[in-house]
């Protein structure tokens, strides 16, 4: 049977799930001769909720890095959810057979705090975050924007630039603000605040 990835990742949220945990995203990348199938992970919404709330319960907790950030903006993902899911997940891959078809290795993980951002529903979920973005079309005569998404609408984002220093290509175009339609969006990243 042939490898196919949508298959996988379907799996793999199917295995997630029963954990208390959803596929933020799911590649097959090949590292020098060895083949690797990466999936990160994070808390569902309920359980991020609750660690959440564990937290402010909490009064000797510290304060999250960067200050007054958002907590949503943590995946809260611990080695004991990575272990369980990596065994789930392997188990299944090698009983249903259909994980890559050459050897390769399972690496899970978080996504981490410069997390690539790929729905519209992220854009929402982690709107007044510093992102990176990259479109496929020039806006104002350039590709790549950083700055603070300060709105989310069906159509696409608004990137404050003036939150960061932009490079010189996109200081010349004077625009203090972007609006970048989802549609055109190559590649965007949040940006951590610590």
């Amino acid at each position: 049977m042939a490898f196919a990835i949508e298959t996988t990742r379907e799996a793999a949220q199917r295995v997630a799930q029963s954990l208390g945990l959803d596929v933020v995203d799911l590649a097959y990348t090949t590292q020098g001769k060895q083949r690797v199938l990466c999936v990160y992970l994070e808390k569902n919404a309920a359980q991020r909720a609750a660690s959440i709330a564990r937290q402010s319960e909490d009064i000797s907790s510290e304060p999250l890095p960067g200050g007054a950030r958002n907590p949503e903006f943590l995946s809260w993902l611990t080695h004991e959810d990575c272990v369980a899911f990596s065994r789930d997940f392997g188990t299944f891959l090698d009983v249903e057979d259909i994980g890559p078809e050459d050897e390769y290795t399972l690496e899970v993980s978080s996504p981490g705090l410069d997390r690539r951002l790929t729905t519209p529903q992220e854009f929402e979920r982690f709107c007044g975050a510093l992102v990176k973005v990259q479109t496929f079309e020039p806006i104002a005569g350039n590709r790549h924007w950083q700055g603070r998404m300060i709105a989310v609408n069906e159509e696409g984002l608004t990137v404050d630039l003036s939150a960061t220093r932009q490079n010189s290509k996109a200081r010349k175009t004077g625009v203090q603000q972007v609006e970048i339609a989802f549609r055109n969006v190559e590649r965007a990243h949040l940006i951590p605040e610590i």
